[in-house]
């Protein structure tokens, strides 16, 4: 098994806990040179920010570092609050709670999403 699918595996086990909760998940996707973060609800996407949208990548150097991943993280705070979501489950994709993904869940959560 390679750490592609080992991610994979990890991921659909989360999102099968998290589709027993019936409740609305914040998915991140962690690629080399970008972050990206959608508030999804029984599979319709309600808002979504990366760090290659206009706003995000004019402020950073780089989109592959914790401080755009903190950009995007309040950024999609903001996007759920207006889409009048409170609360979401987190979904880090089987991604390692660590660094960008760490950064991102933690901006989120200082700008009012509960999770």
């Amino acid at each position: 098994m390679n750490k592609k699918l080992a991610r994979l595996r990890r991921a659909r086990k989360t999102r099968a806990r998290i589709a027993e909760m019936q409740a609305v998940r914040l998915c991140v996707y962690r690629s080399n040179n970008h972050i990206y973060a959608q508030i999804i609800d029984a599979d319709r996407v309600l808002a979504q920010a990366s760090s290659v949208e206009a706003d995000v990548r004019g402020e950073f150097k780089h989109g592959s570092n914790t401080a755009a991943a903190a950009a995007v993280g309040k950024r999609i705070a903001e996007k759920a609050k207006a889409a009048g979501v409170e609360s979401v489950a987190f979904d880090r994709s089987g991604f390692q709670y660590h660094g960008r993904v760490k950064a991102l869940a933690e901006a989120a959560r200082e700008n009012g999403l509960n999770f």
